[in-house]
């Protein structure tokens, strides 16, 4: 059963206004969950586009004049930007003195939780980290969508001495998205998400970086086929996002590449050895893991319709 939800929500703060950060703005609008949105960042252009477009209602350029707006502040920049946004934000609220609920919504939470520790001592108990799993090749807040998060998770990742009635406002406030809420621990977060996404993008990147600087680049891209274009397209992805993300999670996505190129070096083998059956085998389960992924996928996409 859920705790009560206590503080109030009615002031949302973005900080950082891009595709994320304003298409959450949108879907809380809508949803009724919040009744102000107001932006903060170093780009007035943006932030002015945003109430043109009425993602926002106001923005400020001053942090603390943002902090003490807020119920709720949304750490919306790159993941080591928002490490440096917490380094920054956090030794301005007094302890005890209450201030927003805190929450971000990066792809990488050790950094973050090192960073919150780095700057008081530990993670205060009303900054509860965060992750939606959703984004787009698109960027900024010209790209914002209210059905952005719906039928996506999003990754709780509480700590202990983190408020429960905080954690359950961060979980109230994504749940009226339409996202699916779940909690994992940070360390996990990191490790699962460095399989799942991080090396994937790193994958597409490295081939397409290396298929361009290829004498027949021409050709290949010339002829390329739906399954290039398919398992290729997130190279299309920020780079400076994916940069920081990269670094950010090193160590666990040192180890999925590791695990990659041990599996890789293997498949070279048998190609080597012309192993029909290595080949066959390593094939085979992959096909296997694979519709047993896409099953999952499918119904739990019924279970939501």
């Amino acid at each position: 059963m859920s705790r009560q939800v206590t503080y109030p929500a009615d002031t949302v703060v973005i900080l950082g206004l891009g595709l994320i950060g304003g298409s959450l703005a949108r879907a809380l609008r809508r949803s009724g969950f919040s009744k102000r949105f107001v932006g903060y960042g170093h780009r007035e252009p943006s932030l002015r586009r945003g109430v043109e477009l009425g993602v926002i209602d106001d923005f400020t350029l001053d942090l603390d004049q943002a902090i003490g707006q807020a119920d709720i502040l949304v750490v919306c920049t790159p993941t080591l930007v928002a490490a440096d946004m917490l380094r920054d934000i956090l030794p301005r609220l007094a302890p005890g003195e209450g201030g927003p609920v805190i929450t971000d919504v990066a792809s990488v939470k050790g950094c973050l939780r090192d960073a919150a520790t780095g700057a008081v001592g530990a993670v205060p108990p009303r900054l509860v980290l965060a992750h939606p799993i959703a984004g787009s090749e698109r960027s900024g807040v010209e790209a914002s969508d209210a059905d952005l998060f719906i039928n996506h998770r999003v990754i709780l990742t509480p700590v202990e001495g983190n408020d429960p009635a905080a954690v359950e406002l961060v979980r109230a406030m994504w749940a009226s998205t339409g996202a699916e809420v779940v909690d994992m621990a940070v360390d996990e977060h990191d490790a699962v998400l460095a399989a799942t996404s991080h090396l994937p993008h790193v994958l597409a990147y490295a081939l397409v970086d290396a298929l361009a600087q290829s004498a027949a680049s021409a050709d290949i891209f010339r002829f390329a086929a739906g399954g290039f274009r398919d398992f290729t397209r997130i190279a299309s992805s920020d780079p400076a996002m994916w940069r920081d993300i990269a670094i950010a999670n090193g160590p666990a996505l040192l180890d999925s590449i590791d695990l990659f190129s041990e599996h890789l070096g293997r498949l070279r083998q048998a190609v080597v050895d012309q192993d029909a059956q290595e080949l066959f085998n390593t094939f085979t389960r992959a096909k296997q893991a694979r519709d047993e992924f896409a099953a999952v996928l499918a119904e739990r996409g019924q279970r939501k319709s």
